[in-house]
């Protein structure tokens, strides 16, 4: 089994990428998750952790997380503030407004003239929409945008909300994520 990958390579081994099937739908909750992928894998626990800790060190992956589902936490409101920055600006905007507590997401798409002329987007929870704009107004007067044209975009339905998915398994691989293993397939803790 291919575990080593050249030092300067960003790109994931073919174990890395069994690996991240098994954890981007979540780690089981279970007492010792790391080494209920690991038995999945055919490999040591202490494996698993030190190449989550490869890919975390080499950027593939930012973080492990949850996914927390803001409605649920009584966060009623979100949206998505899309503003018209000047192109040369972007990148130093997009990552002060990255940094501000208050932003969740922040990324940066084409213009598409003459309709949208938006090309940053911040996406604001709270828990109204009042409690929204009021941030969205603190947030802009924080990073003296108060000028810049923006707009406030609201939800009005959620139809699915969870972490980012890449690998592609077949049905049975060693490397299906560990949500989609039938509970019998599951440790119970």
């Amino acid at each position: 089994m291919d575990m080593k990958r050249h030092p300067k390579s960003c790109l994931p081994t073919p174990f890395q990428r069994d690996l991240l099937a098994c954890v981007e739908g979540g780690l089981p909750l279970v007492s010792a998750p790391y080494a209920q992928i690991a038995a999945r894998l055919g490999v040591s626990e202490e494996t698993v952790i030190d190449e989550l800790r490869d890919l975390l060190d080499s950027g593939v992956i930012k973080r492990l997380g949850v996914v927390v589902r803001h409605r649920e936490l009584g966060y009623r409101a979100n949206a998505m503030v899309v503003w018209d920055l000047p192109d040369a600006e972007v990148a130093v905007i997009g990552r002060q407004l990255g940094d501000d507590p208050v932003v969740r997401l922040c990324y940066q798409r084409p213009r598409r003239l003459p309709e949208w002329p938006y090309n940053l987007f911040t996406m604001v929870h709270g828990r109204d929409r009042a409690a929204v704009l009021e941030e969205v107004q603190r947030l802009a007067a924080r990073h003296g945008l108060d000028r810049v044209p923006h707009e406030v975009l609201f939800s009005r339905r959620r139809f699915k909300q969870r972490g980012a998915r890449y690998a592609t398994v077949s049905p049975g691989s060693r490397s299906e994520p560990m949500d989609r293993m039938q509970p019998e397939q599951l440790e119970r803790a």
